[in-house]
């Protein structure tokens, strides 16, 4: 029991930090090392299992991994190609194809120091495993943490909803992203509705060099149009990016009644990093994702995963450089 020990305590300490605050990005690297030390104490039992059981085992732990890097690759390199094809060629659109030819090329490097046997690039292509592996794990977390955030659903009456803009087509008109998390956006209204208490919803956007009007007057229009009654609806039409939305949209609610509560709602992919952005930016409330499609998911969620560890740069570089240095030297021995 006692190699459970430490998968107990780092899930004690995700509970701790879950029950403290569910929007912080601690509760997911807690979560994840528990999980590792959990998967490290269930391989040790593998030692007392009999023969044949552990030979398969230790099969499966070989190869899974492998098929299962292999299978990544072709998916992200896939579903980046199909975001060029449907969304263009600009610079988010191509990272899922990015990220699967890193790997193809950290897999390349490790192959290449095999079959030449060379010391310093096997060095190389190690450092290149440490630095990945670290990363591929906070991206693991972020990913992990952010399903099981997801699924939180708010269960009590709350004051406000507000409703996250994400640009306009033309200039005037709703995406279907945006259209999205209004429908969203709604369905939380009309539910608290139909207890007797509606809230008020919030549209939160400003307007883009290149649009007609602010994005939440047209988000606003979008739901009008629609039946929703304009007497619950307030837009917040100043705000240029997330942490705006969050603050300009906090200062309408605290203006509006102390001690309110909301539902902030946005896009699945996006929905935890919102949920770091309003806690930095002391918004009282949690994050209700909305459907995404399905192709562009990857490439969105890992848009999400490099803003939240550029958020902690100092530290990751520190241990990204950390680990690039043993390898330096390493190579110079």
């Amino acid at each position: 029991m006692i190699a459970y020990a430490p998968a107990a305590l780092f899930f004690v300490l995700c509970g701790i930090g879950v029950l403290r605050d569910r929007r912080r990005f601690s509760n997911a690297v807690l979560l994840g090392i528990a999980v590792s030390f959990l998967a490290l104490a269930l391989l040790a039992e593998l030692r007392k299992a009999p023969t044949l059981v552990a030979e398969v085992a230790a099969v499966a732990i070989i190869l899974l991994p492998a098929v299962g890097t292999l299978a990544l690759v072709g998916f992200l390199i896939a579903n980046g190609l199909t975001m060029v094809r449907k969304e263009g060629r600009r610079p988010a659109n191509l990272l899922s194809l990015l990220a699967g030819l890193g790997i193809l090329s950290v897999i390349s490097l490790l192959v290449a120091a095999v079959v030449t046997r060379s010391y310093r690039l096997g060095v190389l292509a190690g450092t290149a495993v440490l630095v990945v592996g670290y990363i591929s794990f906070l991206f693991v977390c972020f990913v992990g943490y952010a399903f099981l955030y997801g699924r939180h659903r708010p269960r009590r009456d709350v004051d406000f909803v507000v409703v996250l803009g994400s640009g306009l087509i033309g200039g005037d008109r709703v995406p279907p992203l945006l259209a999205s998390r209004l429908n969203r956006g709604r369905e939380v209204y009309e539910k608290q509705a139909a207890r007797g208490n509606p809230p008020v919803l919030i549209t939160s956007g400003g307007q883009g060099p290149d649009e007609k009007l602010p994005e939440s007057h047209a988000m606003a229009d979008y739901l009008v149009q629609r039946g929703f009654p304009e007497a619950h609806l307030v837009r917040e039409e100043h705000s240029r990016t997330t942490e705006e939305n969050l603050l300009f949209s906090r200062a309408i609610m605290e203006q509006a009644k102390a001690g309110y509560r909301c539902v902030i709602v946005t896009n699945n992919f996006h929905a935890f990093r919102a949920a770091l952005t309003a806690r930095k930016a002391g918004v009282t409330g949690q994050v209700f994702g909305s459907p995404t499609a399905a192709y562009y998911w990857p490439s969105a969620t890992i848009r999400e995963f490099a803003a939240v560890f550029l958020s902690h740069k100092l530290i990751n570089f520190g241990i990204c450089g950390f680990l690039a240095l043993c390898g330096v030297l390493a190579a110079a021995l």
